[in-house]
């Protein structure tokens, strides 16, 4: 089943301290934003793919997507002022109809499998998020001490693509929109309107990157990957 994805990139990404958009930086002689966007190009069931960006960055980011070849981006839409905005002023450039996936540009290790996956559960369900299960002991703190000690075997780390029917994210969003609301992720809009959100289960690859620290890892992945 074809899908569109949103990928929203006007995020300025202080914790990386790189004094420009992370997705600019580079694994493996390659823009962490091309690898992400490699995984939609090559997949023939992405219909499109919109790019939330800053002002700022329009002229590299049209630089890339020249250089690299990406033909699937079929617009670039001014990014707001939280990553909730960003994604909503792409919803205004989708149909009513159809499957959307909200994707964060700085995880470039997605598997086409699993976003086929979530594609297919969220047609059905309404909704469907990548996930995977919390593998340290989690404690929850206050000032400094520890409250409790959470048990784990109901808790998922969430990931993206976090997949919905359109209609349904719209919904979502201008309800958000109408209260004045900022959610954690797009899921969490959707839970807010008392609907369904499934788990589809992925992997531990599929990594933010964040920090200095995760371009580490990211090379790591990449290793494993040519090995």
């Amino acid at each position: 089943m074809a899908y569109k994805v949103i990928i929203p990139a006007a995020g300025q990404g202080k914790r990386m301290g790189a004094g420009k958009n992370k997705l600019l930086l580079e694994l493996n002689n390659v823009p962490i934003l091309i690898h992400t966007l490699f995984v939609f190009e090559n997949d023939e069931t992405c219909d499109g793919v919109i790019l939330a960006i800053s002002s700022e960055d329009e002229k590299s980011f049209k630089t890339l997507l020249q250089t690299y070849q990406i033909k699937k981006v079929q617009a670039l839409v001014p990014g707001g002022k939280e990553r909730q905005h960003s994604v909503y002023n792409g919803l205004k450039e989708i149909g009513s109809e159809g499957i959307v996936l909200v994707h964060d540009g700085a995880r470039p290790f997605v598997d086409k499998k699993q976003i086929h996956q979530l594609v297919e559960v969220s047609s059905k369900e309404g909704a469907a998020v990548l996930a995977v299960p919390v593998k340290d002991t989690i404690k929850r703190v206050n000032h400094s001490e520890v409250v409790e000690t959470v048990e784990r075997s109901s808790l998922w780390a969430i990931q993206t693509p976090q997949a919905f029917r359109v209609s349904l994210l719209v919904k979502a969003h201008k309800k958000a929109d109408e209260d004045n609301y900022l959610g954690t992720d797009d899921a969490s809009l959707v839970e807010r309107i008392n609907e369904p959100v499934k788990i589809v289960e992925g992997n531990y690859d599929n990594i933010k990157i964040t920090t200095p620290e995760d371009l580490y890892f990211a090379e790591a992945i990449i290793r494993k990957r040519q090995s």
